[in-house]
């Protein structure tokens, strides 16, 4: 009965959606039939949708069908914590997030936001919508979780929940603290990051710019990503790949230009230490001579537990700088983030995809209102343009901004935001190269690069790593790229840090090894190791376990040597206990396998998998895959790394690879379950089709949202 009702409750409001944007001339015709007919999903051959419709909304409305078919699982779960519901579904386990999810008020400020988007923008998330629950009403036999139906606005809280709470909220000064409102922990060393790079015509042996996608994102969770293709009969064509949950792809290239994002380390938030000292009146807080007061509410969250669903109440405080999420010594610590409360991360997404010229896409970012990320770009111009994005706030310079401010101080408030003129950036260097690799803008390129000294210090706060320091040194090792070679530079193994790391150890090492065998043959087989990593490489095994342990207590290469040595006989005496010797390739420890995420499965030695030649992020290899220990397995299994790997090259017609981890689909009877995944493991591309004589040559369905698939 319940389901039935549901079901009723999902047709009403998509009738409703429809029956307001698209009024049909026949008034006996099915209004939702009609939206449905003016929108056609083309599946290629590896199953990836091409949503093509008469405009942008009922491309939308398309392309929510094509996730729903893919993943709705994967898209209730993102908008279910994007709500602060989770607990309602797992119990305490998510209670700490969905205090933090209720403290940030997200799902307040994902309906507000919906309610002041101009027509256009409201629009786009009416359809979005309307299409995944057009395909709840055509497939009765999905089993809804917990929400009836899927609102607009929902769309809009997962952005906020996605970048706000799962991102900003983790600011580097609440490290070592436990949020009042979410015990996560925030102290994780980062696994993810993303590869950049682009070449200008003068280093392409085409003549034409080229361009590299490659996020590293999680494998699982609200992080993974999804490829997908937009286009309408009102000129919005674009490819790349979004999150389920998302309207949109928002990383690619369309017919003209295409960027990369990197996430950056841009200062947008602090932390404000409040000072609560009157008794008498415990919401004041100073400030300046005086006081300020606080508000203060109670959110319910609702809790499964043995006997059902419990309401809990928690009081959530908040000053004029943010809400107060932790304590120290005394003081609550209120977060301030950029642009918290403001508007516009979609609209700044869809304008960017729109863009036909690098200066539409300037006109397009302008706002800052995607609030952070390197954006590095390629156009048929053979322009190459790199911003380091981000809405940062304008601060005092005579405050330690890394740490905690007194928030009863007047002269720590900001002051506005740096423009876009005022980012790090640069246009078409002399070099003809340019790489970010979650890096500092200050070594974008050989030379040319902007000048550190012409930006505030607080602005930028990351420095090098090893993915940027092999970058940097492959495109600067030749003077043309040819298109064959960009693509396999992308899956290269070159591994940074051995050629870093290895020679101090080899020569420590060559003075143990005499009446010791054992050591002898580690050191002939890390000697003789090209420092390339390979499935069939011992030494990639030796290096990467090694280093991983002396990571664990600082830099590995201020480890006193016979720490260094200590620490390689622990790995070798645990690889001889897992697998019977320490002689194991890497491509035995390293493997790619897919888990059902709907069913909670565990990653087992015992299931299919697949060897994969990358290295972890802090090893320092282009191609990265973060492969991790699983209780009670011997091997590791990749959880996040290249998750979308493309590369572009921007001739009169664009000429485009990508690849998926996996694959299309998250069902496992599918055959796009893991079709990509032998592709990504070999470090080969499918073609990415973008003109709609390149689809249905290469086609595998097509149908409108609610028919069967037919080719």
């Amino acid at each position: 009965m319940l389901l039935t009702l549901n079901r009723l409750l999902v047709t009403t409001f998509v009738v409703l959606f429809v029956c307001q944007s698209h009024v049909a001339a026949n008034a006996d015709e099915d209004p939702l039939a009609r939206l449905a007919r003016s929108v056609t999903i083309y599946r290629d051959t590896y199953g990836v949708p091409h949503v093509f419709g008469r405009t942008d909304e009922s491309t939308v409305f398309g392309f929510a069908y094509a996730q729903a078919e893919d993943n709705f699982w994967r898209v209730e779960e993102n908008f279910i914590f994007s709500l602060g519901r989770a607990s309602e579904l797992y119990g305490e386990r998510t209670l700490d997030q969905d205090r933090l999810n209720h403290a940030l008020e997200i799902p307040r400020l994902a309906r507000e936001e919906y309610s002041r988007l101009d027509q256009r923008m409201r629009a786009l998330c009416d359809a979005f919508a309307a299409g995944f629950n057009y395909y709840l009403v055509r497939h009765p036999e999905v089993q809804l979780r917990l929400l009836t139906r899927i609102e607009p606005w929902y769309t809009l809280a997962f952005i906020r929940y996605n970048y706000f709470q799962n991102g900003f909220a983790h600011d580097p000064a609440l490290r070592r603290t436990q949020l009042q409102t979410a015990g996560l922990d925030i102290d994780l060393k980062p696994h993810t990051g993303s590869n950049g790079w682009v070449v200008g015509p003068s280093r392409s042996a085409s003549g034409h710019a080229m361009l590299f996608i490659n996020p590293h994102l999680p494998f699982f969770g609200p992080g993974q990503v999804y490829e997908g293709h937009v286009h309408s009969d009102e000129g919005w064509n674009f490819t790349g790949y979004t999150r389920f949950g998302f309207p949109m792809p928002y990383v690619g290239h369309n017919e003209n230009g295409g960027w990369v994002s990197t996430d950056n380390a841009a200062d947008l938030t602090d932390i404000y230490l409040e000072t609560f000292d009157d008794p008498a009146r415990p919401l004041a807080y100073k400030y300046g001579n005086g006081y300020r007061t606080a508000t203060e509410r109670v959110e319910e969250i609702r809790v499964k537990t043995a006997n059902g669903l419990e309401t809990r109440k928690f009081t959530m405080r908040k000053t004029h700088h943010g809400p107060i999420v932790a304590a120290r010594d005394g003081k609550h610590l209120a977060l301030r983030m950029a642009k918290f409360e403001s508007d516009g991360w979609l609209r700044e997404w869809y304008d960017m995809t729109r863009a036909k010229s690098l200066a539409a896409l300037k006109r397009a970012m302008a706002p800052l209102n995607m609030l952070f990320g390197n954006v590095m770009y390629a156009d048929r111009q053979g322009n190459s343009w790199y911003l380091y994005n981000g809405a940062v706030p304008k601060r005092d310079p005579r405050f330690d901004w890394t740490k905690p401010v007194d928030g009863s101080d007047p002269a720590t408030e900001w002051k506005g935001y740096h423009t876009m003129d005022e980012l790090p950036q640069l246009t078409n260097p002399k070099t003809g190269w340019m790489q970010n690799c979650n890096t500092t803008p200050f070594l974008l390129t050989s030379e040319g690069n902007p000048d550190p000294k012409q930006f505030p210090k607080y602005m930028v706060q990351e420095g090098d790593n090893p993915r940027g320091a092999i970058s940097r040194e492959i495109l600067a090792s030749k003077a043309k790229f040819t298109f064959d070679e960009w693509r396999g530079l992308a899956f290269d193994t070159r591994v940074m840090n051995a050629k870093k790391l290895l020679p101090a150890l080899l020569t420590a090492l060559k003075g143990k090894t005499d009446g010791n065998t054992r050591l002898g043959e580690v050191h002939s087989v890390l000697a003789q190791w090209n420092q390339r990593s390979t499935n069939e490489s011992v030494a990639m095994t030796l290096f990467s376990l090694w280093h991983e342990r002396l990571s664990r207590d600082g830099n590995p290469g201020s480890s006193p040597i016979d720490k260094q040595l200590a620490a390689l006989n622990e790995v070798v005496d645990q690889l001889e206990k897992d697998f019977g010797t320490w002689k194991v390739a890497w491509g035995e420890l390293s493997r790619l396998q897919r888990i059902d995420e709907s069913k909670d499965e565990d990653f087992l030695d015992s299931k299919a998998s697949l060897a994969v030649s990358g290295v972890n992020g802090n090893d320092g290899a282009v191609f990265t895959l973060w492969a991790v220990p699983m209780p009670g397995q011997k091997r590791r299994y990749g959880v996040a790394g290249g998750s979308y790997v493309s590369v572009v090259e921007f001739g009169p017609k664009v000429r485009a690879l990508s690849v998926h981890t996996f694959g299309a689909s998250a069902d496992p009877k599918s055959k796009h379950f893991m079709d990509q995944a032998e592709l990504y493991a070999r470090g080969e591309f499918k073609p990415a089709w973008l003109t709609l004589e390149d689809i249905r040559a290469n086609l595998k369905a097509s149908y409108h949202p609610g028919e069967e698939r037919r080719k």
